[in-house]
Protein backbone atom coordinates (compact mmCIF):
# COMPACT_ATOMS: atom_id res chain seq x y z
CA UNK A 1 0.00 0.00 0.00
CA UNK A 2 2.88 2.55 0.57
CA UNK A 3 4.38 2.18 -2.82
CA UNK A 4 1.17 2.19 -4.13
CA UNK A 5 -0.08 5.25 -3.49
CA UNK A 6 2.86 6.56 -2.04
CA UNK A 7 2.10 7.13 1.60
CA UNK A 8 4.17 8.82 3.92
CA UNK A 9 2.54 9.85 6.61
CA UNK A 10 -0.68 8.61 8.59
CA UNK A 11 -2.96 10.85 10.39
CA UNK A 12 -5.88 9.46 12.99
CA UNK A 13 -8.64 12.43 14.11
CA UNK A 14 -9.37 11.51 16.07
CA UNK A 15 -7.94 7.91 17.59
CA UNK A 16 -11.06 7.66 20.29
CA UNK A 17 -13.81 8.08 17.08
CA UNK A 18 -12.90 5.01 15.96
CA UNK A 19 -15.25 1.88 16.29
CA UNK A 20 -13.95 -1.39 15.97
CA UNK A 21 -17.01 -3.34 15.43
CA UNK A 22 -16.36 -5.81 17.72
CA UNK A 23 -17.68 -6.65 21.33
CA UNK A 24 -15.16 -5.71 23.60
CA UNK A 25 -15.56 -5.67 27.14
CA UNK A 26 -14.82 -1.88 27.32
CA UNK A 27 -14.41 1.21 25.84
CA UNK A 28 -10.72 1.31 27.25
CA UNK A 29 -9.52 -2.49 25.96
CA UNK A 30 -11.21 -1.46 22.69
CA UNK A 31 -8.92 1.97 22.06
CA UNK A 32 -6.06 -0.04 23.59
CA UNK A 33 -6.38 -2.02 20.40
CA UNK A 34 -6.33 0.66 18.35
CA UNK A 35 -3.57 1.65 19.86
CA UNK A 36 -0.94 -1.23 19.36
CA UNK A 37 -2.52 -2.43 15.61
CA UNK A 38 -1.71 1.46 14.64
CA UNK A 39 1.80 1.11 16.59
CA UNK A 40 1.92 -2.46 14.19
CA UNK A 41 1.23 -0.77 11.22
CA UNK A 42 2.98 1.98 11.88
CA UNK A 43 6.17 -0.95 11.85
CA UNK A 44 4.92 -2.81 8.52
CA UNK A 45 4.45 0.52 6.66
CA UNK A 46 7.61 2.21 7.82
CA UNK A 47 5.59 5.36 8.19
CA UNK A 48 4.93 7.56 11.09
CA UNK A 49 1.17 7.30 12.19
CA UNK A 50 -0.13 10.90 14.14
CA UNK A 51 -2.64 9.50 16.59
CA UNK A 52 -4.87 12.25 17.98
CA UNK A 53 -6.27 12.56 21.37
CA UNK A 54 -8.50 13.42 23.73
CA UNK A 55 -7.75 13.86 27.70
CA UNK A 56 -9.60 13.26 30.55
CA UNK A 57 -11.01 15.78 32.42
CA UNK A 58 -8.01 15.53 34.74
CA UNK A 59 -5.87 18.59 33.92
CA UNK A 60 -9.56 20.96 34.90
CA UNK A 61 -9.03 19.24 38.32
CA UNK A 62 -5.15 20.40 38.60
CA UNK A 63 -3.69 22.81 40.23
CA UNK A 64 -1.80 24.23 37.30
CA UNK A 65 -4.65 22.90 34.68
CA UNK A 66 -1.70 21.25 33.05
CA UNK A 67 -2.02 18.22 31.08
CA UNK A 68 -0.35 15.18 31.63
CA UNK A 69 0.35 11.92 30.43
CA UNK A 70 -2.26 10.23 32.40
CA UNK A 71 -4.51 12.17 31.15
CA UNK A 72 -4.89 10.50 28.08
CA UNK A 73 -8.68 9.63 27.58
CA UNK A 74 -9.61 6.24 27.78
CA UNK A 75 -5.88 4.78 28.01
CA UNK A 76 -2.61 3.92 29.48
CA UNK A 77 -2.21 1.69 26.61
CA UNK A 78 -1.65 5.14 24.27
CA UNK A 79 1.04 6.32 26.89
CA UNK A 80 2.95 2.83 26.14
CA UNK A 81 2.65 1.96 22.65
CA UNK A 82 3.66 5.51 21.62
CA UNK A 83 7.17 6.65 20.51
CA UNK A 84 6.57 10.56 21.37
CA UNK A 85 3.65 12.49 23.11
CA UNK A 86 2.91 15.88 22.60
CA UNK A 87 0.63 18.06 24.74
CA UNK A 88 -0.71 21.18 23.74
CA UNK A 89 -1.81 23.93 26.52
CA UNK A 90 -3.17 26.98 26.15
CA UNK A 91 -4.80 28.93 28.87
CA UNK A 92 -8.63 29.22 28.30
CA UNK A 93 -8.78 32.81 30.15
CA UNK A 94 -5.71 34.63 30.54
CA UNK A 95 -4.86 36.50 33.10
CA UNK A 96 -5.15 40.63 32.62
CA UNK A 97 -2.37 42.01 30.63
CA UNK A 98 -1.20 38.25 29.78
CA UNK A 99 -1.21 37.47 26.12
CA UNK A 100 -4.07 34.88 25.04
CA UNK A 101 -2.54 33.47 22.39
CA UNK A 102 0.33 32.34 24.41
CA UNK A 103 0.33 28.70 23.78
CA UNK A 104 2.76 25.36 24.88
CA UNK A 105 3.53 22.30 23.57
CA UNK A 106 4.47 19.75 26.07
CA UNK A 107 7.34 16.72 24.63
CA UNK A 108 5.57 14.70 27.64
CA UNK A 109 7.14 11.21 25.87
CA UNK A 110 9.86 10.99 23.34
CA UNK A 111 11.92 7.58 23.02
CA UNK A 112 14.80 8.58 21.58
CA UNK A 113 15.19 12.65 22.93
CA UNK A 114 14.21 15.02 25.40
CA UNK A 115 11.00 16.12 27.11
CA UNK A 116 10.28 19.64 27.45
CA UNK A 117 8.30 22.21 26.77
CA UNK A 118 8.10 24.67 23.42
CA UNK A 119 6.64 28.33 23.59
CA UNK A 120 4.58 28.63 20.85
CA UNK A 121 1.76 31.48 19.67
CA UNK A 122 -1.56 30.58 18.62
CA UNK A 123 -2.65 32.36 15.16
CA UNK A 124 -6.53 31.66 15.48
CA UNK A 125 -7.14 33.37 12.51
CA UNK A 126 -5.03 30.73 10.30
CA UNK A 127 -5.70 27.56 12.94
CA UNK A 128 -2.39 26.93 13.38
CA UNK A 129 0.21 27.37 16.23
CA UNK A 130 4.07 29.24 15.10
CA UNK A 131 7.12 28.93 16.84
CA UNK A 132 7.80 31.85 19.17
CA UNK A 133 11.79 31.25 18.95
CA UNK A 134 11.78 32.14 14.99
CA UNK A 135 9.39 35.98 15.77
Amino acid sequence: MKAQYGIKLVIIDYLQLMTSGKKVENRQQEVSEFSRSLKLLAKELGVPIVALSQLNRGPENAPDKKPQLSHLRESGSLEQDADIVLLLHRERFAEQGENRNDAEIHIAKHRNGEMRVLSVLFEGHYSRFSDMAKM
